[in-house]
């Protein structure tokens, strides 16, 4: 399986990941969303861990590749400030702690390209069909 083929599978396994651990240890990804938002941060916590779930099973399927890829992109670009809440709340924690947070948002920058890349080689390959 070349690359290009692997790679939409390889971000559905990253969603796929991202949105079981919303589930399993919702804690952690609570203290992160942004005060701002309303409603039960847990709420937040387990729609967005949906939300990961279902672009995950998107990207899986050929046929709803493109459109869920730039979903994805979106997704992460909207994701962005919880990053930012994360690396200002984490600033006093011990510095591999720290250098975490604050390394996850450049992140966020090959992901969304990835997302692209993903939406770019699908609508490839629909025009191809």
């Amino acid at each position: 399986m070349s690359r290009s083929h692997r790679s939409p599978l390889l971000l559905a396994g990253l969603l796929a990941s991202a949105g079981i651990a919303h589930f399993a240890a919702p804690r952690t990804f609570d203290a992160i969303v942004p005060r701002a938002l309303p409603g039960s941060p847990r709420n937040w916590t387990y729609a967005s861990g949906v939300v990961e779930l279902a672009l995950a099973a998107g990207l899986a399927l050929p046929a709803t590749r493109r459109r869920t890829a730039l979903a994805t992109a979106a997704f992460f670009v909207g994701v962005f400030p919880a990053n930012v809440k994360m690396a200002v709340d984490w600033r006093h924690h011990p510095t591999p702690l720290k250098a975490a947070a604050v390394g996850r948002l450049p992140l966020q920058v090959p992901l969304v390209l990835w997302a692209r890349s993903v939406a770019r080689n699908a609508g490839k390959a629909e025009g191809a069909s």
